[in-house]
């Protein structure tokens, strides 16, 4: 059982490592923006550095080019503790400000020193490591500063992770940190597990080692894609909106042409290549597509109304029509009747329906609307 969750484990060192490296660029640019993000970041970026050093393949590239395993080793755990550090330094900026964040970015590069220090004082060595048998390499002194601050850093990080996940009220952020105290947890495992091995001289979770690491590299990969798949599920969203409401918009925009910011253009290019931001897009439409309507209630004959709500009873086959679909029936006629020339009318047909609610309400409305438009029993509806 333990080989085989081992085998697991080992299997996740280049999809972890890769997934890291991908979260880490693809979160590059609003990490420029923004500077709140960077410990974060940070973070994520430098557990990147270590788990790639910890690569076979990376490091035996390394001892190629520099002649060196040990090398290698102290620059991978150096590499952890600038992790650690990052780690602190996110956490610090909701409880501490800047004082805290300069504290630990000194015991970050004290415990690095003392590494550097510790490791010089140590007997010959290659390799770092602590394995099923043997000594750890190079010191048990070394090997206590490196887990002891793995360890703290993972406890102060889980709890205030998770603190401030059950206090935000966007959705992204809290999932984004407790992601990142879930991978964060699995790090603490991992080094609780090597910190049981050295005391007590106990092998039986050494096996989980690997699963735990890249597992926790998953997570904290996530955890900064997070914001990345909201946005891109938004973008989605909003144009499966501006789809469907298209068709609509264009016809409303011929008999209504000044109410456009800009002329209409294909559906695809319009979708791909909007001319105003994309997060306006849908805003656009439903604003374009109400204010068209607003204009076209004065074109509505009397009696129209009443002939849209008989029509979608009987195309339906309900005991009444939808508001959505009688509208769509009214303001085709009124396009029609505008577009002939038909002179204004005082219409007692009320369009508060399209500001009885927030904009959510407002858009899931006029997507009815459009698809109703579009639906056979709007073609054939005339007055």
């Amino acid at each position: 059982m333990s080989a085989d969750i081992a085998d697991i484990g080992k299997s996740l060192d280049y999809p972890s490592v890769v997934f890291l490296w991908a979260a880490v660029l693809a979160r590059l640019p609003s990490v420029i923006r923004s500077p709140k993000q960077r410990g974060l970041w940070l973070a994520v970026m430098t557990a990147a550095v270590a788990m790639t050093l910890n690569l076979p393949d990376v490091v035996a590239l390394a001892v190629r080019e520099s002649g060196s395993t040990h090398l290698i080793a102290l620059v991978r755990n150096l590499t952890g503790v600038v992790s650690a550090g990052a780690v602190l330094y996110f956490v610090a900026e909701p409880i501490g400000g800047r004082r805290l964040k300069s504290s630990f970015c000194i015991a970050t590069g004290l415990i690095m020193t003392a590494l550097v220090v510790l490791d010089i004082l140590a007997p010959p060595h290659r390799e770092h490591g602590i394995t099923a048998a043997g000594d750890a390499i190079p010191l048990l002194g070394y090997w206590l500063t490196l887990i002891a601050t793995h360890l703290l850093t993972n406890i102060v990080c889980v709890f205030v992770c998770w603190h401030y996940s059950r206090r935000t009220e966007s959705r992204s952020v809290a999932a984004g940190l407790r992601l990142f105290a879930l991978g964060t947890a699995l790090a603490g495992l991992f080094w609780l597990a090597y910190l049981i091995r050295v005391i007590f001289d106990s092998t039986w979770a050494l096996p989980y080692l690997p699963l735990l690491m890249n597992l926790h590299g998953l997570l904290r990969a996530a955890s900064i894609l997070l914001p990345t798949f909201f946005a891109l599920r938004r973008i989605a969203a909003d144009a499966i909106v501006a789809w469907h409401l298209w068709p609509l918009w264009r016809d409303l925009l011929e008999a209504v042409p000044h109410v456009a910011l800009t002329k209409p253009r294909a559906r695809f290019v319009e979708l791909l290549f909007p001319l105003v931001p994309r997060r306006l897009l849908v805003y656009r439409k439903v604003i374009e597509i109400r204010d068209a309507i607003l204009v076209l209630s004065e074109y509505i004959e009397p009696g129209v109304p009443d002939l849209a709500r008989s029509h979608t009873v009987i195309a339906r086959g309900s005991i009444s029509g939808s508001d959505a679909a009688v509208l769509a029936c009214v303001i085709m006629e009124a396009s029609r009747g505008k577009l002939a020339g038909r002179p204004k009318r005082q219409s007692s047909f009320s369009t508060v329906t399209l500001s009885s609610g927030d904009f959510e309400d407002e858009k899931k409305f006029l997507v009815d609307v459009a698809r109703a438009y579009g639906s056979a029993s709007a073609r054939t509806f005339k007055s």
